[in-house]
């Protein structure tokens, strides 16, 4: 599957502590889902149940980067948790550049930052996807 040719998706604003989810459909843009907060490996059934209600095509991960652009250690966990997603749910895993999401969820006066940061990540890998 090509990045434009997702429709629908659950995307993920990874963190040790806490992971944002949000929803949504290309045609109709993203919202803030839920933000996860069961420690390590205790996350997935969380993600299993949730690809359960919501059926998506595929799953896009934010990857944090320094300003520069260059990799440091949350880039190569957030990596690490997009691989883990593509081996054990076999759906197509994008990754997105997520520079900046907490922050401006932040100034948006979000309620849910992480939620709020992946529903950004998904509206961002919508526009850079689409044809």
């Amino acid at each position: 599957m090509k990045p434009g040719d997702v429709q629908a998706a659950l995307a993920f604003d990874f963190g040790l502590r806490r992971v944002g989810v949000a929803t949504g459909a290309r045609l109709a843009g993203a919202r803030p889902l839920t933000t996860l907060t069961e420690p390590g490996k205790a996350v997935f059934p969380a993600i299993e149940r949730l690809l359960k209600e919501w059926q998506p095509d595929a799953l896009v991960v934010g990857v944090p980067r320094h300003p520069d652009g260059a990799p440091h250690a949350m880039t190569a966990a957030a990596t690490q948790f997009a691989a883990t997603l593509r081996g054990r749910f076999h759906k197509p895993v994008f990754e997105v550049d997520e520079r900046y999401t907490s922050v401006e969820a932040e100034s948006m006066g979000a309620r849910d930052v992480d939620a709020t940061a992946a529903a950004l990540i998904l509206d961002q890998f919508y526009r850079e996807s689409s044809p």
